[in-house]
């Protein structure tokens, strides 16, 4: 007879999120994983009250020992050497399921014995791997003078990331672009659900074009300088930033006249912004990224660099233009070419919605939910010499 598995609402389930100091597209992917396992723990390394959604909120919360030092709310980041004790100082002897939402340290979390780990995975660690130099960049002009210790701190990080892969029982990736990076760094092969997008929160009428938008944290590798720069150039053209970070006040320096910095708002005030925007700005490179499909969602075409997790989300002359090159003038190149298609009848609000329509939300909770079936199915033939197995 197959051995016969609990169904996923009767477990005992624990939620590790890095760390829960602002909403951004991580956080939304933790309030599906909430919709999910209502009955969950939520594990954070830091955390804010009342920084999440509702459903987040109204979660029993559990937080590691770097939460209560001083400074961590607003320096949280510069706590990055203790979260490798922080994450394995939580007890998850008691938990049925793991399931790590990780672009740091939480996919390192050690699930108890018999209990199967799900790493949801944002990035591999980019302060360890692929973006050290971008944070180093960004970050205070005392750590910037203290590189050569951060670069040895950043390889001592990698090992220990890399040290704790067997933790996980499966990994799934947000985008086919941290697949491959998952695959590269860690040697793991990687389902690939794309995070969801609330469609419904942007629906309205067709965007009135008033602007271009960027929106997002003003952390190095978001590039937003980059956009600032190619519009300095375009000074006919307004752009508005919607936004907070470490970046901000040397952004607000080397801004130009036509540009407007609006800070962080409201979640209730998104949509709006979005919908007041004629082309939504996306600069940087992404492991996926949401916020390029949110625009898409409320009718806005994108222009994005065509490196990473954009091509996944974006579809060329269609819902967007990529610029090949990370220079203000490639970008520059590329906000004419979206014009022109405008101009045309390209780039419609109808196709824009209908692509990121794909994303929507019920289509992250059916194949996230169907994502860790399998891992369950696949560590149960493992403990018992893979036998057939079935959910109860």
């Amino acid at each position: 007879m197959p051995n016969a598995l609990p169904p996923l609402d009767s477990l005992r389930v624990a939620l590790v999120h890095d760390w829960l100091v602002t909403l951004r597209g991580g956080e939304r992917v933790l309030d599906a994983l909430c919709e999910l396992f209502p009955q969950a723990v939520v594990h954070t390394l830091v955390r804010i009250p009342g920084v999440g959604t509702p459903r987040i909120e109204a979660m029993r919360h559990v937080s590691s020992f770097a939460d209560r030092l001083p400074g961590a709310h607003r320096r949280h980041r510069w706590l990055l050497p203790l979260y490798p004790a922080a994450v394995e100082l939580f007890d998850l002897s008691d938990f049925d399921l793991v399931i790590s939402s990780s672009h740091c340290a939480a996919k390192a979390a050690i699930a108890g014995p018999g209990a199967v780990h799900v790493c949801y995975c944002h990035t591999p660690m980019r302060y360890a791997w692929d973006r050290t130099a971008d944070y180093i960049r960004g970050s205070h002009p005392l750590l910037r003078l203290a590189q050569p210790a951060v670069q040895q701190a950043a390889g001592w990080l990698r090992q220990w990331d890399l040290a704790t892969v067997p933790r996980v029982d499966a990994f799934v990736a947000n985008s086919h672009n941290t697949a491959s990076k998952i695959k590269q760094f860690y040697h793991r092969p990687a389902e690939v659900v794309a995070p969801p997008v609330e469609c419904v929160r942007f629906a309205g009428p067709d965007p009135t074009g008033q602007y271009d938008l960027v929106l997002g944290g003003l952390v190095p590798y978001k590039r937003v300088d980059l956009a600032l720069q190619a519009y300095a150039a375009m000074p006919d053209k307004p752009l508005v930033v919607v936004g907070d970070g470490p970046e901000r006040e040397r952004l607000q320096r080397m801004a130009t006249a036509n540009v407007r910095f609006i800070g962080r708002v409201a979640e209730a005030e998104l949509a709006n912004w979005y919908q007041g925007a004629r082309l939504f700005i996306f600069a940087g490179e992404e492991d996926f990224g949401i916020v390029p499909l949110e625009a898409q969602a409320a009718g806005v075409p994108v222009v994005a660099f065509g490196q990473g997790g954009a091509l996944e989300s974006v579809v060329a002359d269609k819902t967007g233009v990529f610029f090949a090159e990370p220079t203000a003038q490639s970008l520059v190149q590329a906000v004419a070419a979206a014009e022109n298609l405008l101009a045309a009848g390209g780039l419609t609000a109808e196709t824009c919605r209908n692509h990121a329509a794909l994303f929507d939300r019920p289509a992250f909770l059916a194949h996230m939910s169907a994502a860790v079936q399998r891992a369950r199915v696949l560590a149960a033939q493992r403990n018992h010499g893979a036998q057939e197995v079935r959910f109860a």
